[in-house]
């Protein structure tokens, strides 16, 4: 219990990175001596120290640390990148104990971590909350463990199952449940639009509702129909035009050909390709059903409005699965589904 305790700390201490570590996984770390915290940290981002170094560096006693335990959400990193080996560090400065709550299923490290630490002669326990370790991480796993990104699929609907009024755009979202969408967009990697959905929207896909890091902005418009002008196309965030006609870089925009044939799972290959862990398809119902129909998403948001009738309009896709969870936000509901299919 006393583990589950330190490493449900770890978790804490990992979600305040929740978006922002990318291409890294979050991380938490506690060193306990005694049953007292000690010294406490995280991943902040990319290319800087990792949770165990600053955690380390926050113990103010450095000579408490041979009889302490050190506590990490996921398995410490054997490979030199932009920072050297954590399971080096621990090593070198010989902790009593080492307590990891899920390995690391990255090729790099998968499991090299806790040999180096157990070669070493330092008791090494894992494993300890390991299903909310890994869930921490899901962005992370799916992305090296399935050789795709994250995938969820997003939509707004009136009362009754209309995503718009008469093919025009419809505001179905209330205030309250547009900055839990941006929210989420500052917290995955991309989001994606059809053209349709460019064009008859001309959503600028950033976080302008709160203070939060733009996702990278995908556009799929394989004839190249939506005008240079439209905010997609904006310099507020780096955006990738998958289309058929050509492959070039122009600013903070890449066009990438890619050909219409399976067209989803290319799709995703390519994305997997440019290193995006999570994506989130934002519409419109002709790109969300083909995601539906192959069966190929990991979570779904659906915000509904309990209140509005739109009568005609373009039709929330069709979408049959167990409910996981929802949420009210005043006359909004938003139902949260995941594909136990792909659990495993």
């Amino acid at each position: 219990m006393k583990d589950e305790f330190y490493i449900k700390r770890c978790i804490e201490l990992a979600k305040k990175a929740l978006g922002k570590t990318y291409p890294n996984p979050m991380v938490g770390c506690v060193i306990v001596h005694k049953d007292i915290i000690i010294g406490e940290g995280y991943h902040v981002k990319a290319g800087e120290p990792h949770a165990e170094i600053n955690a380390i560096n926050s113990v103010n006693n450095k000579n408490l640390i041979p009889e302490s335990t050190i506590y990490v959400s996921l398995e410490p990193c054997a490979h030199y990148g932009k920072t050297p080996p954590c399971a080096l560090k621990i090593v070198e400065l010989g902790f009593k104990k080492v307590v990891i709550g899920a390995m690391d299923s990255h090729d790099k490290v998968n499991g090299k971590g806790k040999k180096i630490i157990q070669d070493a002669g330092i008791e090494v326990v894992s494993g300890i909350l390991e299903k909310e370790c890994t869930e921490l991480n899901k962005r992370f796993f799916t992305f090296h463990e399935k050789r795709r990104p994250f995938i969820i699929l997003k939509w707004a609907e009136s009362e009754d199952g209309f995503l718009d009024k008469d093919f025009k755009p419809t505001q179905i979202s209330n205030l309250l449940t547009k900055q839990f969408v941006h929210q989420l967009r500052s917290e995955e990697h991309s989001i994606l639009v059809g053209t349709t959905t460019a064009l008859r929207d001309n959503p600028s896909l950033t976080t302008r509702e709160i203070i939060g890091k733009n996702p990278i902005r995908i556009l799929i418009d394989m004839d190249l129909k939506v005008p240079s002008h439209f905010q997609i196309f904006n310099n507020e965030a780096e955006t990738l035009v998958f289309n058929s006609k050509k492959e070039s870089e122009e600013g903070n925009i890449k066009f990438i050909k890619i050909t219409s044939e399976n067209l989803i799972e290319n799709l995703m290959t390519k994305i997997h390709e440019k290193q995006i862990q999570s994506v989130i398809i934002e519409g419109g119902s002709f790109v969300l059903q083909q995601f539906i129909d192959a069966d190929l998403w990991d979570e779904t948001i659906i915000i509904k409005n309990k209140n509005l009738q739109l009568r005609n309009g373009t039709k929330a896709p069709k979408f049959k699965q167990v409910l996981f969870k929802t949420e009210d936000f005043r006359d909004n509901c938003i139902e949260f589904y995941r594909n136990s299919k792909l659990e495993n």
